[in-house]
């Protein structure tokens, strides 16, 4: 058996600044074709607008179960095509015996986090 380092790498304040994460308001989710993993999201981000996020959380929510849900978001990754989409942005999960969850918020959404 081979040991892993589990202790996450030490970042500066400065590179944790960097990170824009800001609440997110899920307003329509849809299965992805061809994925067992995808949903493609919109996501209302407040004054920044809507937003399409691919997420790879469809093993462990049903797209009518997400939307109107309120959980936090990366606004400021550059945009990453995914199965012929262009994803902008990354909502914040956990993975924990091969569920994911996401970090629900009780916040507007836009609201800044950090």
């Amino acid at each position: 058996m081979t040991d892993v380092d589990t202790t996450p790498s030490t970042i500066t304040f400065d590179d944790f600044m960097k990170v824009d994460v800001r609440v997110g308001e899920i307003t329509s989710a849809t299965k992805v074709p061809k994925s067992e993993k995808l949903l493609m999201l919109t996501v209302d981000l407040g004054e920044l607008g809507t937003r399409t996020i691919m997420a790879g959380i469809a093993k462990s929510y049903e797209p009518e179960h997400v939307v109107g849900t309120c959980c936090l978001v990366v606004v400021n990754l550059a945009p990453r095509k995914m199965m012929g989409v262009e994803s902008h942005g990354m909502l914040l999960a956990g993975e924990s015996d091969g569920c994911v969850r996401l970090a629900f918020c009780n916040a507007a959404p836009g609201t800044r986090i950090g």
